[in-house]
Parts: structure tokens; sequence; C-alpha cells
């Protein structure tokens, strides 16, 4: 087991990489612990949370949204939480943001922390204090920058998902490696089929390396002032592409770190050598680089993209593998990528 620390502006984080999950009670406080949880990790896992009030909710995109949060605000009430109540998430990348969210706005802000279940909220969605939900479709259009007291990533737990979720996962992977670590690019592209395979060793070290970059950055810049933004890498064109499609969110990130790998591309940032690296690992993780699609109703839905500004939005692109930077782009030179 590895531990990593986020210092945030209101608390700090305790990051848990290859932690046992049923050694989570040595993290708790002495408190009302409520904990929320997912209905299919519920039924994997619920028997370890037995001893503590229980919020069960969904676990799919369609629930991140006002009426989730209303709904698990007036459960807490039913508790009688108070200040001093600590919330645990145990789940994937929804359960945590829409727990985290609502622990940050429920009498001001309760302690909260989570056990992450699924690849993508180990390597990213889980860590770095960004807690947000859906609004009229829109991505994290709501949310807020706050710290879970821990999170732990137990790899085991893995072992139970599906294709899709991992995918979800080594799209966000594969993202870290070109914002800071060539060398782990390289990592992934000879050890992929172990990686898809779960092998123990290759899993838990792709996840402390994702965490580690993530925490490293947060730690310079939490509210995404500016370093932190190279974080969206992929995700600009991807939240598009998720929302009008309906993509699974590391299906759609890898398309949009595809559009980010041709303007790079395009812009002479990126040689033909390193895009061809980067289809070429997406391949081999069962990642999608192409779609068939409206683009007109793709680059609308950046049209409320928080990052946009005017006719333009801030995107991040690559300066080679392991490097990035953050230029404007016109929704013109976007609409003519090709998909």
């Amino acid at each position: 087991m590895q531990q990593l620390g986020i210092k945030g502006s209101v608390s700090d984080s305790l990051l848990l990489v290859g932690e046992d999950f049923k050694q989570y009670k040595k993290y708790l406080p002495n408190k009302q612990i409520i904990v929320i949880i997912d209905n299919k990790v519920n039924k994997l896992y619920g028997e370890y949370f037995s001893d503590y009030q229980i919020i069960e909710i969904g676990q799919t995109e369609n629930i991140k949204n006002i009426d989730s949060v209303s709904s698990i605000l007036e459960q807490l009430l039913s508790y009688k939480a108070d200040r001093s109540t600590f919330v645990l998430a145990v789940g994937g990348g929804i359960v945590c943001d829409i727990a985290g969210f609502v622990a940050s706005i429920y009498l001001r802000g309760i302690d909260f922390a989570f056990i992450s279940t699924t690849l993508l909220s180990q390597v990213d969605a889980s860590v770095g204090g960004k807690n947000g939900v859906n609004f009229l479709g829109f991505k994290n259009m709501l949310g807020v920058f706050n710290q879970p007291k821990f999170v732990i990533c137990d790899p085991k737990m893995l072992e139970t998902l599906d294709v899709e979720d991992l995918n979800c996962g080594f799209a966000e992977i594969v993202k870290h490696t070109l914002v800071a670590d060539a060398n782990m690019f390289s990592y992934l592209e000879n050890n992929s089929s172990k990686a898809l395979s779960l092998d123990s060793q290759v899993i838990e070290k792709l996840v402390f390396n994702s965490v580690n970059i993530k925490a490293d950055i947060v730690n310079r810049d939490e509210k995404e002032k500016g370093e932190r933004r190279k974080l969206n890498l992929g995700h600009t064109f991807g939240h598009a592409v998720e929302k009008t499609l309906k993509l699974a969110h590391g299906n759609a990130v890898s398309i949009g770190l595809v559009v980010a790998a041709k303007l790079s591309l395009n812009r002479g940032l990126l040689s033909e050598k390193d895009y061809n690296r980067i289809i070429t690992l997406l391949k081999a993780l069962d990642l999608p680089v192409s779609i068939d699609s409206d683009k007109e109703a793709i680059i609308s839905a950046l049209d409320m993209d928080k990052k946009r500004e005017g006719n333009a939005i801030h995107f991040v692109l690559m300066e080679g593998i392991g490097k990035v930077r953050i230029e404007e782009i016109s929704l013109d030179e976007l609409k003519a990528v090709e998909l």
C-alpha cells in the first residue's frame, strides 16, 4: 500500500493506493457515519457497511443531477445528520461526485471520504476534490472544490468490473501519461495486454502513477486557475461527445484525445510518429478512435462548455508525449477536424 497527500484550502486528503477496502474503519472518525453507495456495489459489498445508516442510489450518468441531490438531502435530514456527521461514499465516479457535492453543501459542509470501486474513479474522479452534478444535460455545471478526508483505492475491487467500466479508466490513464509522463506512456504501450487482463502488479503501478500525477498537479493548483487545466486534456471535446452521443465517459474521452492529437499535429506541436503511437495505444486498449456522428450537434454542445469565451475555447494540446499546453481554439477550427 502506498500513500499520497493533497493539501487543500479547506482540508487535506489522504490517498491510499493498494489499501484493502475492508480496513476502512480505521480511517473513520468516532462520529455518526452515513454511507452513500450505489445499488450494484451494495449487492457486492453491502455486508461490509451494515453497521451504518445506508443511502442507496443508482450508478448511471442519468442520476447525476439535482433530483438525486435533493433525494439524498432529504434522507440525511431523516437520519438527523448534523455538522458532526461523516459521509462515506462507496462506488464509482458518479457516486463520489454526487456524495462529495451533497456533503459539501449540507449544513454548509460536513466531512466525507471515498472508497473508490472503479478504475475511472480510482485514477481520476475520486481524487482532487472536484465534486459536481450535471444540470440540464450539461456535464458538471454545478459543483464545488472540496477534498475528501481520505480515498481508498483497492485494485482488487476492479475484478468485478465489465469491459466498458475498465475502458473508462484506461482512457484517463492514457490522458495522465500524455499530460506528464512519457515513460509511463511507453510502459503502457509495452503492457497494454497485461493491463486489460488486470495483472495486479501492472494495475497497481498504473493507478498509483495516475494518482501521483493528479495529486502533484492539484497540490500546485487546487482550484483550476492554471496548471490543473491541463488535466482537461481530451475532456473539452469528450464531454460534448458524451452529452450528444450518450457514449460512456471513457469512450468519449478517447475521442477527445484523438481530436486533441489531430489539432496538435495540424499545428505542428505533435509529430506524426507520436500521433500514430497515441492512436495505436488507444486501439490496443479497446478504446474508440473515430465516430460516425453529426459534428454540428457536438460543436453546439461546446457552446455551454465552462472553458468557452466567445467563439473560442481554451483547449489542451500536446507538445509531444508527456507535455501539454493550453491554447485558444476557434469553434471553426474544431469543426474542421475529421472524426
